[in-house]
């Protein structure tokens, strides 16, 4: 979800350094002074474990143009992603294909480049992906105004669009229908392995983010329901999830978040409910999570600082080593 500082959320990376199993200083605690070398041993062993879960840009990104780039959909195999990228006013959903190893230069996805196409999320199954669009609900009709960051945005509404895998290629975007689209500030789109999707959109009363879901039910989608993980005071945004939506990622701009950041959470799904919410351990800053295909990886976007230039930029680290105790 673009929000804040015209429409992105300024995030950071903060790593906090949280041990969740017994390491030799805890077996220093228990047993009384480690030998030398086996305090190295572990200064050492913790030292190369930080390094290796710490978060770490995608690769592609040190080549791929200046702007701000977020929410990298891939299909299954792993070997084309789409993503929103921003330069300036422009903001469209771009594309590239990975080849013996190498990602190619961005383009413009085919059904994009118009309008104020944002957020692109794949299918499990990769037959299709949905993404954010400003554009009109009816030929003919104006872009759609939306609202995020506590105030009407003319011109930059939502609406969750569709399109359909066709061969090498893709077909022509279909807007959802009104059951789902009942709102023109509908942003941040992730879908289930059984079709039912997930997005957020303003609280009725609060107008602080909320995320929803809304059963697939044959070509069309069952009234969206509210979902646990925000309650229209605790804002929720920018949802992940597994296909078999036992475990789903957000951002919100809550405790133990700093004032004005995003914080990555988790929460699970167990006996049909979902978990409290917990800060991804240790704590991640970013916005527009996405799990890699196999679910071994969480993307998402926080700001890259080169030279004087800062820019959001799409970052990596390995989910379960950030995945906290839950039962």
């Amino acid at each position: 979800m673009l929000i804040q500082s015209g429409e992105r959320m300024v995030s950071r990376i903060r790593k906090l350094v949280v041990l969740r199993t017994m390491t030799f200083a805890g077996l220093f605690l228990a047993f009384g002074a480690l030998p030398v070398s086996a305090a190295a041993l572990s200064e050492s062993s913790e030292s190369a474990a930080k390094a290796a879960s710490a978060p770490q840009l995608f690769q592609p990104e040190t080549t791929w143009p200046e702007g701000d780039d977020s929410a990298p959909a891939f299909t299954p195999d792993g070997k084309t992603v789409f993503f929103t990228h921003r330069d300036g006013t422009n903001i469209s959903v771009m594309m590239a294909t990975l080849h013996n190893g190498v990602w190619s230069k961005p383009r413009v996805a085919p059904f994009s480049g118009q309008w104020r196409d944002i957020e692109p999320a794949m299918a499990p199954d990769g037959s299709y992906l949905v993404f954010i669009s400003n554009r009109p609900a009816a030929v003919g009709g104006a872009p759609l105004d939306g609202y995020f960051g506590g105030q009407t945005q003319p011109g930059r509404g939502g609406n969750i669009w569709r399109v359909d895998r066709r061969g090498d290629g893709w077909g022509e975007p279909v807007r959802l229908p009104d059951t789902v689209n009942n709102d023109t500030a509908i942003y941040s789109p992730a879908i289930a392995g059984d079709g039912s999707i997930y997005f957020n959109r303003p609280d009725p009363v609060t107008k602080k983010s909320h995320v929803y879901r809304a059963q697939a039910k044959g070509n069309d989608y069952e009234t969206p329901v509210a979902v646990s993980i925000s309650d229209g005071m605790r804002p929720g945004y920018d949802v992940a999830v597994a296909p078999d939506e036992s475990f789903l990622v957000f951002s919100a701009s809550r405790a133990p978040a700093s004032t004005g950041h995003s914080m990555l959470f988790i929460a699970f799904r167990q006996n049909g409910a979902w978990s409290e919410p917990q800060a991804l351990d240790p704590h991640l800053e970013g916005i527009e999570a996405r799990l890699s295909p196999d679910l071994k990886t969480l993307y998402f976007e926080t700001d890259d600082v080169a030279g004087a230039k800062t820019h959001g930029r799409i970052f990596k680290v390995p989910l379960q080593a950030y995945v906290p105790p839950h039962g």
